[in-house]
């Protein structure tokens, strides 16, 4: 049995720092975008029209039943099919925004109606629209609630950002792998890596916590 090889570790330093930030750039797109469009679709699913309403609800059915990994693949190579010529990095934003909007949704409309419909038949009868009631009464009040499932969403397009390596993303874990492959050091790599994501998801936990006792 050989010795733990520490001189690939500091080799791969460089380099695994380099996809940590490609890694970083990714989610933080990747959430942004989702986010604009899980509150959308949640605003959506929190009203009274029917037809989208159901779109909305397909669109999570599928989303919550087919592996990332999949639906990874189905962006990747579906988009040039009808004319997006996309980077292999945009391709993975778009792929994880795609998977992450649909559960942003759901947390969004769970949120809006966990708040008391008392509230929202007060607002009508001073003479506002439901969107306004929505806008100005019902959202605001949510964000406390909503905010613990949104960060537990960014760790987990953290996470599920790492299967990007499959479409050549050269994001934290594809790095690890390309040094692997040149140095043959699995083991050390692999142990390397686990600590990289941890140091990442615990710096995000540690920051969700923070915000939800400012909140609180």
């Amino acid at each position: 049995m050989g010795a733990f090889d520490w001189g690939a570790i500091w080799y791969a330093v460089p380099y695994m720092l380099r996809g940590t930030v490609v890694t970083l750039e990714i989610s933080v797109c990747a959430m942004v975008l989702a986010c604009l469009v899980g509150l959308i679709m949640g605003l959506v699913s929190a009203s009274n029209m029917r037809l989208p309403k159901a779109l909305i609800r397909a669109y999570v059915y599928f989303v919550r039943g087919t592996p990332a990994l999949v639906q990874i693949f189905l962006v990747y190579f579906a988009l040039p099919r009808i004319g997006f010529e996309l980077s292999s990095f945009w391709s993975g934003v778009v792929a994880l925004a795609f998977n992450s909007a649909g559960f942003i949704a759901e947390i969004m409309r769970a949120g809006l109606q966990s708040i008391d419909s008392g509230q929202t038949e007060a607002a009508l009868s001073i003479g506002m629209t439901d969107r306004q009631s929505i806008l100005f009464i019902l959202l605001p009040q949510s964000l406390r609630r909503v905010t613990p499932p949104l960060t537990n969403e960014l760790i987990t397009l953290v996470k599920s950002s790492s299967l990007l390596s499959v479409i050549s993303v050269t994001e934290l874990t594809r790095s690890a792998q390309l040094i692997i492959a040149e140095r043959f050091v699995p083991f050390e790599l692999y142990a390397a890596l686990a600590v990289y994501y941890l140091a990442i998801i615990s710096v995000l936990s540690w920051g969700s916590e923070y915000v939800e006792r400012r909140l609180a």
